[in-house]
């Protein structure tokens, strides 16, 4: 069962999305308010898997609701999907700072929400990867935040050549089977592989992989297979 919190600060908006994902057997939606602090709360109060989180909401914006849930040691276990309309690209480079693990938007068709937050749970899929891409390209020219520092290359030492042919692949975007029919292995192989590296190097999900990679120098903006 996927737990859920819904958090967008318009009623219609939020009834729909409960609505839609509340139809699939394997979800459960935990809660569903109607701003980032009480988001917060509801993750810390219970066991949840995913959030979809709205950016522009009062009391506490999308933002800061998702750095305090990414920064709480204690949350490790919970994404955050953001829920936008690809019209905000600064709120959206400042949510992938934030540990954002996708990007789903509010027009996209009711399939697609239901499978971004699967995606976002089983961390198999960068969502939209051309729409990241162009954020992660405007996330290297700003400096870190406080706190946060770039990649250490050094890192890179840690992995196995097999391994670090799977991470220039995920930073492109592939899924799991197209890294595998890319490097002739199975879907489960390349699963392992990614899991691997995401412990070597640190890193919550497939989405902080691809700024890893990028900002250490892997993959260069505007150069993709």
């Amino acid at each position: 069962m996927i737990r859920i919190v819904i958090a967008d600060d318009q009623s219609l908006i939020r009834s729909a999305v409960r609505a839609l994902l509340e139809a699939q057997p394997d979800f459960e939606i935990v809660a569903d308010v109607d701003d980032g602090a009480a988001a917060v709360a509801a993750v810390q109060a219970a066991a949840v898997d995913v959030v979809v989180m709205d950016i522009r909401m009062p009391v506490l914006d999308g933002i800061a609701a998702t750095t305090a849930i990414c920064d709480d040691p204690a949350l490790a276990g919970t994404r955050v999907l953001i829920l936008t309309t690809f019209e905000e690209d600064d709120y959206l480079v400042a949510a992938l700072r934030a540990g954002a693990s996708g990007f789903i938007g509010k027009g996209s068709e009711p399939d697609e929400i239901v499978r971004a937050v699967r995606v976002t749970h089983s961390g198999d899929a960068l969502l939209s990867p051309t729409a990241t891409r162009s954020l992660i390209g405007r996330y290297l020219d700003a400096s870190p935040p406080p706190g946060r520092t770039r990649a250490d290359r050094s890192l890179l030492t840690q992995l196995t050549p097999r391994e670090a042919e799977v991470l220039a692949l995920v930073a492109t975007g592939r899924s799991n089977d197209e890294i595998a029919a890319d490097l002739w292995i199975s879907p489960a192989t390349a699963k392992t592989h990614v899991n691997r590296i995401m412990t070597k190097l640190g890193a919550r999900d497939r989405a902080q992989l691809v700024v890893w990679s990028y900002e250490a120098g892997i993959v260069v903006p505007g150069h993709h297979r």
